[in-house]
């Protein structure tokens, strides 16, 4: 019987994981076909295996400038991210105070919020910032990468703070009696034992980051400026009914996120189990 139930669980676990990788597999076997052959069957395997397709999207797609912006935007805001949730969730934690809570709580709370139900406001308010300080909120890195920082850091903050609450104050009291300063402190005792959420704070905002498409739509209007994703819908938009090289510059776009995420995501669980349970 307990083999019996092994079995059924090992078939529902490969039906479900072909399930949910069918459509790479139609992007990528159909990215090295020609238009008859997708037309005629597009699930099954090209006759031949050539890449002509893949350096066609390339140039139409302006993919080294769109990949360029997205590694720009993507660890910038990362970057700052880590640096600010991570002091700001340490002090949270370790000088608890009214005012703290409240913020806390405030932080979190708009990780709730749609993002459609403000986009429209949001373009508003920055496009009068931008008038009134002469900072290029819109059209600009620097923009997106602001707003993906404000978009973040209720996550990032929320992870933080639960697992700055399972280090033990006695090891920050120990290093302050052996004349470490408040900087020395973070950087050289907390920080080291944040690694795990660090790494999951990073995994998640690479990913989620590199792949948004509907902030810097609104955001970025000059084409040298479009991130990958933007390139992408452009090069689609234009060459619809040449499905494989839509299928190609969709391989591309995907490609770097897979990679990164197939050596980084052993990371995820020990990181969010610290930052979300502890």
């Amino acid at each position: 019987m307990k083999k019996y139930s092994k079995r059924i669980g090992s078939i529902v676990l490969v039906a479900v994981a072909a399930l949910f990788l069918s459509p790479f597999y139609i992007v990528i076997v159909n990215a090295f076909k020609n238009r008859a052959e997708i037309s005629l069957n597009p699930l099954g395997l090209p006759n031949s295996l050539t890449f002509q397709y893949f350096a066609t999207a390339i140039r139409k797609m302006n993919l080294g400038s769109a990949f360029v912006n997205s590694l720009m935007v993507t660890v910038g805001s990362v970057l700052f991210l880590v640096f600010f949730t991570s002091i700001t969730a340490w002090l949270m934690v370790r000088r608890p105070s009214r005012a703290g809570n409240i913020l806390f709580y405030t932080l979190v709370a708009t990780m709730i919020i749609p993002f459609h139900a403000i986009m429209m406001p949001l373009m508003q308010f920055m496009g009068f910032l931008s008038k009134s300080t002469g900072i290029p909120f819109l059209n600009s890195h620097f923009g997106l990468i602001y707003m993906n920082i404000g978009f973040g850091t209720g996550m990032c903050i929320f992870l933080y703070h639960g697992f700055v609450k399972s280090i033990p104050v006695a090891i920050e009291e120990a290093a302050i009696l052996d004349g470490c300063n408040i900087w020395q402190l973070f950087g050289h005792i907390v920080c080291p034992m944040l690694k795990s959420t660090t790494m999951t704070v990073i995994i998640l905002q690479v990913i989620h980051t590199w792949n948004d498409f509907l902030l810097p739509s609104l955001v970025l209007s000059s084409k040298d400026l479009r991130t990958v994703p933007l390139s992408t819908y452009s090069f689609f938009g234009e060459f619809t009914i040449e499905w494989n090289l839509a299928m190609a510059g969709l391989t591309l776009t995907i490609l770097p996120i897979i990679i990164f995420y197939v050596f980084a995501q052993k990371y995820i669980v020990s990181g969010v189990a610290g930052g979300a349970v502890k």
